[in-house]
């Protein structure tokens, strides 16, 4: 095994945590990990471990990088570039911001409010809690690397070609008359290192404490998909040769509401289940930039003309490339 393997099996599969709780499961709790409930028991312990160990250290870093592209500085870096460069650039900002979709809204009423072109602005939102960098880390311990750096890709990919065909539509006119936009937080690019460290401590605490509720409830979904329902009705519904398998996850991840670090979870089971990569994808994807509640909340802000467009967009987008990682998971796996 390289060093590079061992890595990755222990700082991201943790390899040593899933022994040290199996450990817990089959001695001190008495269950066999062999049958349906200690695998259970087995399957939540080491997920929602595994799961919030990452997410902790991940948006620690994340929150410290965040610190330096205040709302003013990252509507500086944006209003600077007209065109192509100007959606990869809101895509690639959208990796290091807030992590679902109801928390980019205010950003994004921001960067409308600040005039920058809409292209640019449904790009940072489709961007921003479809892909991460936290994203990329989790996948590949759930996965593999090539899977989370296709994922990642697909997603800008995606953010990038959603912003230029909503520019193209001229879409202005279809805008909410804006609100205020004092809820987006105001960190300065220049203060002190032990400020910046309090802040993104701060900041880890609050979004542990919105998402740690749905990582163990898409923990105990994954338990659930993964030990408890008969693989005929997985076969059935989302079976990998079921050509209808993308569109049903598309539409059944809808009115959902959790992050990628919820959904993960239910992904991963899907997927050791024997459901395509792409379908458990299109789930995964589904639930973090199309839920109900964040829709209704962008519905605040724009008009219903354009938010059928983005969310035809999305919808579309998430179906294609959910076809696209079932035909390249053999590649990929």
């Amino acid at each position: 095994m390289s060093p590079l393997e061992w890595l990755n099996d222990q700082l991201l599969r943790m390899e040593w945590l899933h022994d040290a709780v199996t450990r817990l499961v089959e001695g001190s709790l008495g269950m066999s990990t062999q049958e349906r409930m200690g695998a259970s028991v087995h399957f939540f312990l080491y997920d929602s471990a595994k799961i919030l160990l990452l997410l902790t250290a991940m948006v620690f870093a994340l929150s410290w990088v965040q610190s330096y592209f205040p709302p003013e500085r990252t509507k500086a870096l944006l209003g600077a570039r007209r065109g192509l460069g100007a959606k990869v650039l809101a895509a690639l900002l959208g990796t290091v911001t807030p992590f679902c979709s109801c928390s980019s809204i205010p950003l994004f009423i921001g960067f409308t409010r600040a005039g920058l072109p809409l292209g640019v602005t449904f790009a940072f939102l489709i961007s921003s809690p479809l892909v991460d960098l936290a994203s990329l880390v989790l996948l590949a311990g759930a996965f593999n690397w090539a899977i989370a750096l296709a994922y990642v890709l697909a997603g800008l990919v995606l953010a990038v070609l959603g912003g230029l065909l909503i520019d193209r539509m001229r879409m202005e006119a279809h805008l909410e008359p804006i609100v205020d936009d004092r809820a987006v937080g105001r960190p300065s690019a220049d203060m002190p290192r032990r400020e910046r460290a309090s802040l993104a401590w701060r900041q880890t605490r609050e979004v542990l404490d919105k998402v740690v509720g749905y990582v163990l409830i898409g923990v105990g979904v994954g338990a659930l998909i993964h030990n408890w329902i008969p693989q005929g009705v997985i076969d059935s519904l989302l079976g990998a040769r079921n050509w209808w398998s993308v569109p049903v996850a598309t539409l059944v991840g809808v009115p959902m509401y959790a992050d990628l670090f919820g959904a993960l979870p239910v992904a991963e089971a899907l997927v050791a289940r024997g459901v395509g990569l792409g379908t458990a994808l299109a789930l995964m994807m589904s639930v973090t930039a199309l839920s109900l509640p964040s829709l209704i909340l962008l519905r605040r802000v724009v008009r219903p003309r354009l938010l059928a467009l983005f969310t035809a967009i999305v919808t579309i987008g998430i179906v294609l490339l959910g076809y696209l990682f079932n035909w390249l998971a053999p590649l990929l796996t």
